[in-house]
């Protein structure tokens, strides 16, 4: 997997997207404290406790930097940004019975907007599995020769290893 880098100055337009998802109950929000357990339970359970590493980290920002997709208080998708390093995004993921959606787009579109927000003028996609959906959804370019990036020697667990 390598990284990829997206130009924030030109993100598509959502607003369409947003309407359509808050007309199904959908809510797409910046997380808040006192969310942060569950936030970081659910990404353990249905992703990694590395990305749930992670998603606590973006808790400690300011503002917290983690959004999350819900919908009659279920969690439906959480992405974050500055949680692995400044500048980069992600992680990011959606329950599998939301996949295609819309969700992530959304989740994806508007993280990175907070990232704009903040002042950054490009975001950094790091360790990229679903490369094809970044390229479509917010133009993604692929950093040749970024594998494994920052990533290099990072700790992990017997059972990761194999």
């Amino acid at each position: 997997m390598s990284d990829l880098l997206v130009k924030l100055y030109d993100l598509p337009d959502m607003s369409e997207l947003m309407a359509g998802l808050a007309s199904d109950g959908v809510d797409i929000k910046r997380a808040i404290a006192p969310e942060k357990h569950i936030v970081s339970g659910w990404v353990a359970e249905k992703f990694s406790k590395g990305w749930a590493s992670e998603a606590e980290t973006a808790f400690s920002n300011h503002p917290v930097s983690c959004f999350v997709a819900a919908k009659e208080g279920r969690i439906l998708g959480f992405a974050c940004y500055d949680a692995a390093c400044r500048g980069f995004f992600g992680p990011i993921g959606v329950d599998e019975d939301m996949r295609g959606t819309g969700v992530g787009k959304a989740l994806t579109i508007r993280t990175l907007q907070a990232m704009a927000e903040a002042g950054y003028g490009y975001a950094i996609i790091g360790w990229a599995g679903p490369v094809n959906f970044f390229k479509k959804t917010v133009n993604a370019v692929v950093i040749e020769d970024s594998k494994p990036g920052i990533y290099r020697g990072m700790l992990r667990t017997l059972k990761e290893s194999e």
